[in-house]
C-alpha cells in the first residue's frame, strides 16, 4: 500500500521498547538546538590589534549579537547597537600596502582612517551608494565605485574625479557630414549649391573651423565605454590609476528557470517562488577589457591563444569523434595586480571547468601569457583554488613572484612563479592538503591551515617562504580556525572537538604559546548532564583497496542489539569523518540515542568527499552512486567482519546527496540494507542545477551515459527492503518536483515498501523544530521495526 503522509495530519509515534533505554528522545534533540548552549561566530580583529568581535548568543535571545573583548581583559562585552554599523564596516575595510590606513563603506558613502592617530575623513556625502574602496598611487588616491563607474578621490587636493562613463546600450554611429546625409537627389542638390553659391561655402568653412577649434581647445570629453545589452562585472582600477579592467556578461537566451508553488501563505493563496535554472541550460559569455585611460583605447583581453583552449574533454570520445576546432568558452577573474603595479596576472576557467590558466596580462596590449595550466578531465577544483568565479588564493610576494595554489600533485599546495624568468617552486608538499593560506605584510612568511597531521584535524602553521620551513603553532587535537590579528603578533582562534562545541581561544602568534579559552558556554548546563561520545575514526579498504575514513559508534556490549546504521553526509564533496564538532550536529546526536539504543552507527566519507585531495575528490566523476556507493557497501561489509552486525539488519539514511546516495543503495544494491531514509534527495540529476552538476556529469545532452547511470529514477525497479522518503515542499534547491516524479515511478513499477512524509512549509535546510522532529521520529520508527527483529 502506497502511502503519502502529511505531517499536520498523521502522526508517527516513536515509542518503542528500546526507546525507553536513552536519556536522549528525538523532541529534545530536534528541538531549538540553543539548549545545546552558544558558540562564538563570525570572528574578526578590530584595527588597534587588541579587540577581538564575534557574534554570539548567551542570552538565547532570537538572534546573535555581536560582542567584543580585548586582550588585556578577555571577557565579553555585548557591543553597543549604535556601534555595531561602524564596526562591520570597518571588518570589511581594505588596508593600504603599510597596514596604517584603511578605507572602508559606510551607510553608503566612502570613509578614510588613520590608524596611528585614529583621525577620520569622510571622502563622500551623497545619496547614491558608494562601495568597492581601494587605494591607488601610492596610496595618494582612493578609488570607489558609484553605480556603473570608478571615480577617483585625491587624498592631498580633495578633489574626486570620474575615471568611467559606462553607458547603457549601443554606440551610435559616427556622425556624418552634412553632404552625406539624405537619399541620392538629396546629396547632389547639396552638392550643387555648394558649388555655385559662394555664401553656402562660407558658412560650412566657419563651420568647419569652429568645430576645428573645439576639438582642439575644449576639455576632452571622457570616453564612453558601452554596455550593449550586457551587464558589468568586476571593475577594476589599476594601482597607479592608469588602468581600468571589467568584464561584461551577455546573459543567455531563451534560458528557462524552475518555479516552486508556496501553499502555505499568509493571504491563504499559492504563491510561485522564482528558483534556478537546470543543468544544460543555456549558459551566457563573458569577455574582459582593458580601458588605457592614458591612451583612450579599450581593448579586449584575449583568450583564444591559450594553450589547450580548443581541447575537447576526453569524455566526448565516447560519443563522437573529438574536434578540437572550436575555441572554449573562459571566464577572465581578476587582474591580481603586483603592489606596485608593474605586473597583473589573471586566473582564468574555461566554463566546462576542465582547466585553469594563470596568465601574465599586458594591459597595454590586453595580450596574455600563460605562465601556468591546470588541466583535470574530471573538473578543476580543491582547497585554495575555488570554482569558475573566482574564491582562488592567489597575490604576489614581490613585483615579480605571484603565488597560488595547485592540485597538481593530487593534492592543493602552495606553489610560487617568477613571471620574468619562468622559474616555479612549490613550497609546500604530501599527501595532505593545504586548506587556507594567507601571506604576511611582509611577504616572507605564509599563515597556512593544513590537515598535515591527519585527514581529520585543521591545524595552523608558519611557513618560511625562503627556507620553505613549517612551525606549527595550534596543537589541541581537532579543528582550529585560526584568524590572525593586523600587527600578526597574535591569533584568535575557533577550536572543537568531536564531542566539544565551538569556543573561542586566543594566542601569541608563535610555537609553543600556551592557548587561552575565552568563551565557555558552547555547552548548556543541560547539555552536559549527557555523556556525548567521542566517536572513533576509523580506516577500512575498500573494495579497490584505497583507505577510507569513517566514525563509529559502538553501543555498550550489554546493549548491542547486532543491528546498524550507516549515515551518509550532504554535498557529495563535505569532510564528516573528522575529530572536530560536526555541521550535523542534529545527526550526531541522534547517532548517541541511536548507540544508547543498541545500535552501532557508521559515518563513512566516502569517494567525492572533502580532505582527502584530488583523486579523492573526482572519484564520483560520470558516476555518481558508483565508487561512492561501493564505500557504503563496503563499510556495511565491515561492520558485519569487525563490529559483529547482523548483515540482514543495516540501514542507511541522509540527506540532499545523502538521500541520493540512500535512494541508489536501496535500488542498486538489493540485500545489502534492510532499510532506508532518503531525506530531501536528489532523483534525478537532469534536474538540479548546472553549477554544481555539470562539473561532475557534463551535460545531460552531450554526456546521457553519466546521467543515466547517476539517476535514481531510472534504477527505481530495483527497489529492495522498506524505504521512507522526506521533503521540503518549498525546496528551492533540490525541488519537490524530484521525490514526486520518483513517487509516479514507483507508483507505476507496482512497488509498495515505500512512503512519503512532505513537509508544507519546510525549504531544503529545515527552520522548524516541530519538522525537524517529524522526520527523526519516522527515521527511528523505520529502523526500529526493520531492524530489531
Amino acid at each position: 500500500m502506497r502511502k503519502w503522509f502529511l505531517p499536520a495530519i498523521i502522526f508517527l509515534s516513536a515509542s518503542h521498547a528500546y526507546a525507553q533505554e536513552s536519556p536522549l528522545t528525538v523532541e529534545k534533540i530536534m528541538r531549538d538546538p540553543k539548549w545545546m548552549g552558544t558558540s562564538p561566530d563570525n570572528i574578526f580583529w578590530g584595527t588597534d590589534n587588541q579587540t577581538i568581535y564575534f557574534s554570539w548568543n548567551p542570552d538565547k535571545s532570537l538572534t546573535d549579537s555581536l560582542y567584543r573583548i580585548q586582550l588585556k581583559n578577555t571577557s565579553p562585552v555585548k557591543t553597543v547597537a549604535a556601534e555595531r554599523g561602524i564596526i562591520s564596516a570597518r571588518s570589511n575595510g581594505v588596508y593600504n600596502n603599510a597596514h596604517t590606513m584603511l578605507v572602508y563603506s559606510y551607510y553608503g558613502d566612502i570613509y578614510l582612517y588613520d590608524i596611528k592617530t585614529g583621525k577620520e575623513t569622510r571622502i563622500t556625502n551623497t545619496t547614491a551608494p558608494e562601495y568597492a574602496p581601494a587605494f591607488i598611487q601610492h596610496d595618494e588616491a582612493v578609488s570607489f565605485r558609484q553605480g556603473e563607474n570608478m571615480y577617483s578621490w585625491n587624498r592631498s587636493s580633495g578633489s574626486i574625479s570620474q575615471l568611467t562613463n559606462f553607458t547603457a546600450g549601443n554606440k551610435p554611429p559616427a556622425a556624418k557630414d552634412e553632404l552625406e546625409k539624405g537619399n541620392d537627389q538629396e546629396k547632389y542638390l547639396k552638392a550643387q549649391q555648394l558649388a555655385l553659391l559662394q555664401i553656402i561655402r562660407d558658412k560650412k568653412a566657419k563651420a568647419d573651423a569652429t568645430k576645428s577649434w573645439n576639438s582642439q581647445y575644449q576639455p576632452k570629453a571622457l570616453r564612453s565605454l558601452y554596455l550593449e545589452d550586457k551587464e558589468l562585472q568586476a571593475v577594476q582600477v589599476s594601482p597607479d590609476g592608469r588602468y581600468i579592467t571589467y568584464r561584461l556578461f551577455a546573459a543567455p537566451k531563451d534560458a528557462k528557470n524552475t518555479i516552486v508553488p508556496n501553499f502555505v501563505t499568509s493571504t491563504g493563496f499559492t504563491t510561485d517562488i522564482p528558483s534556478r535554472e537546470k543543468v544544460g541550460a543555456p549558459e551566457g559569455s563573458f569577455k574582459s577589457y582593458v580601458y588605457d585611460r592614458v591612451a583612450d583605447t579599450v581593448l579586449a583581453i584575449g583568450t583564444a591563444q591559450l594553450p589547450g583552449i580548443k581541447d575537447q574533454p576526453d569524455y566526448v570520445k565516447d560519443y563522437t569523434k573529438k574536434d578540437s576546432a572550436k575555441v572554449r568558452e573562459v571566464i577572465v577573474n581578476g587582474p591580481y595586480w603586483s603592489d606596485n603595479g608593474s605586473n597583473a596576472i589573471v586566473d582564468i576557467r574555461s566554463l566546462d571547468n576542465k582547466d585553469r590558466w594563470i596568465a601574465l596580462l599586458d594591459p597595454a596590449t590586453g595580450t596574455l601569457k600563460s605562465i601556468n595550466r591546470q588541466r583535470d578531465e574530471a573538473w578543476i577544483a580543491g582547497p585554495g583554488i575555488g570554482w569558475s568565479f573566482g574564491g582562488s588564493n592567489i597575490g604576489w610576494i614581490d613585483e615579480n613572484t605571484c603565488w597560488y595554489q595547485s592540485e597538481a600533485t593530487g593534492y592543493s599546495h602552495l606553489y610560487t612563479n617568477n613571471v620574468v624568468n619562468g622559474q616555479q617552486q612549490q613550497l609546500t608538499s604530501g599527501q595532505y592538503e593545504v586548506q587556507d593560506a594567507q601571506l604576511s605584510a611582509d611577504k616572507k612568511t605564509f599563515y597556512i591551515t593544513t590537515n598535515e597531521v591527519h585527514p581529520g584535524e585543521k591545524q595552523y602553521y608558519k611557513l618560511n617562504i625562503a627556507t620553505h620551513k613549517q612551525e606549527r603553532i595550534t596543537t589541541m587535537q581537532g579543528a582550529n580556525e585560526v584568524f590572525v590579528s593586523p600587527d600578526e603578533k597574535w591569533i584568535a582562534f575557533r577550536y572543537s572537538y568531536s564531542n566539544k562545541p565551538w569556543e573561542l581561544y586566543i594566542q601569541q602568534n608563535i610555537p609553543g604559546s600556551k592557548p587561552q579559552q575565552v568563551t565557555t558556554q558552547a555547552q548548556s548546563e543541560e547539555f552536559k548532564q549527557y555523556n556525548w561520545r567521542d566517536p572513533q575514526v576509523v580506516t577500512f579498504t575498500a573494495s579497490d583497496n584505497q583507505p577510507i575514513y569513517a566514525r563509529l559508534y559502538t553501543p555498550d556490549q550489554k546493549k548491542n542489539n547486532g543491528a546498524a546504521v550507516i549515515f551518509v553526509h550532504g554535498a557529495g564533496y563535505l569532510q564528516n569523518a573528522h575529530r572536530w564538532w560536526s555541521q550535523y550536529f542534529r545527526e550526531y546526536m541522534f547517532h548517541n540515542l541511536l548507540t544508547d539504543l543498541g545500535y552501532t552507527v557508521m559515518d563513512v566519507d566516502y569517494r567525492g568527499s572533502a580532505g582527502y585531495g584530488r583523486n579523492w575528490r573526482t572519484g564520483i566523476y560520470r558516476f555518481m552512486g558508483g565508487k561512492d556507493l561501493d564505500d557504503e557497501v563496503d563499510a556495511a561489509k565491515y561492520l558485519v567482519s569487525k563490529a559483529g552486525v547482523d548483515p540482514k539488519r543495516i540501514g542507511i539514511y541522509g540527506g540532499s546527496y545523502g538521500g541520493f546516495m540512500t535512494l541508489m543503495a536501496m535500488f542498486t544494491k538489493p540485500g545489502t540494507f534492510a532499510s532506508g531514509a532518503a531525506l530531501r534527495s536528489v532523483t534525478d540529476w537532469a534536474h538540479y542545477n548546472h553549477g554544481y552538476t555539470s562539473n561532475i556529469l557534463n551535460e545531460p545532452f552531450t554526456d546521457s551515459i553519466a546521467y543515466l547511470r547517476s539517476s535514481p529514477i531510472y534504477h527505481a525497479a530495483g527497489l529492495q527492503g522498506k524505504l521512507l522518503m522526506c521533503h521540503g515542499m518549498v525546496d528551492t534547491n533540490v525541488h519537490f518536483e524530484d521525490i514526486v516524479r520518483l513517487s509516479q515511478r514507483l507508483i507505476e513499477l507496482g512497488k509498495d515498501n515505500w512512503e512519503l512524509a512532505v513537509f508544507p512549509v519546510e525549504d531544503h535546510g529545515f527552520t522548524t523544530p516541530s519538522s525537524w522532529t517529524d522526520e527523526y521520529k519516522r527515521i527511528l520508527k523505520l529502523f526500529n521495526e526493520t531492524l530489531l527483529k
